[in-house]
């Protein structure tokens, strides 16, 4: 048996589970299974690869995408520029684990934002400094885009919500939410920016997937502007998590 899973706390909210557990059914995968591990501490990892010794893989989730790298053997040139890691390759040899690192939000990002980039090669702001933020600003900039940072506190190189005026906004395309406000079971939770500034001319991306509508998205829908959440992002990553899963060569 090939055991796959997710690391992260809490884990409530997630798809991963379902999505897997639903992909090993239709392709008939039956030596395959996928569980959620909560875990408060990553420390626990550990103890987690001592006790299940068939994982294969594992992919991380908040809070864990940074502070899970000290664990790792190997981390690609694409995640170790990112400073996050979200997919752990697992390999034994005899009795002796080798854990290799990743990063597949970027591709996962990518995918699903390029189709609403066809008209929009400005500036994007991003809220959240996490590790899903760093995939986030890392995959804009290669696309093209000016990226302006959001922080609770006052940091060099990025602004604070505060900052976010109408002269701002105006000069903006794209609003990502990298933070996890508005996730189940918090779902009246938003970004505190002005949404009466927004217009049609915004895209407003979550990468909060639970629930689909989240208020910050359903405060830029009311005022016309083109909204996405993360579920798109989140089958995209995951196929690429099965594809460095399944990578011999990796």
């Amino acid at each position: 048996m090939r055991k796959f899973g997710l690391i992260g706390y809490p884990l409530g909210h997630s798809f991963s589970q379902k999505y897997f557990s639903e992909k090993f059914q239709v392709e008939h995968l039956s030596d395959c299974s996928y569980e959620n591990f909560p875990m408060k501490d990553i420390g626990q990892i550990s103890e987690l690869l001592k006790k299940e010794t068939d994982l294969a893989g594992l992919n991380v989730t908040i809070p864990h995408k940074s502070a899970v790298i000290r664990y790792l053997d190997i981390i690609s040139h694409e995640a170790k520029e990112i400073g996050a890691v979200n997919v752990i390759k697992i390999t034994r040899k005899k009795v002796k684990l080798h854990l290799s690192g990743f990063n597949s939000d970027v591709y996962g990002f990518t995918g699903s934002i390029m189709p609403y980039l066809k008209h929009h090669k400005g500036n994007a702001i991003v809220l959240g400094t996490g590790g899903s933020s760093r995939a986030v600003c890392y995959a804009l900039a290669k696309i093209g885009l000016r990226v302006t940072l959001v922080s609770r506190k006052h940091q060099p190189g990025m602004i604070t919500y505060s900052d976010i005026d109408d002269s701002v906004l105006k000069n903006t395309d794209l609003i990502v939410n990298t933070t996890p406000l508005g996730m189940l079971p918090d779902i009246a939770s938003k970004p505190e920016i002005d949404y009466d500034l927004l217009d049609s001319h915004h895209i407003l991306y979550d990468l909060v997937y639970n629930p689909e509508m989240t208020a910050f998205l359903k405060e830029g829908k009311e005022r016309g502007c083109v909204t996405i959440n993360g579920l798109s992002m989140l089958h995209l990553q995951a196929e690429k998590s099965w594809e460095i899963w399944n990578n011999d060569q990796l």
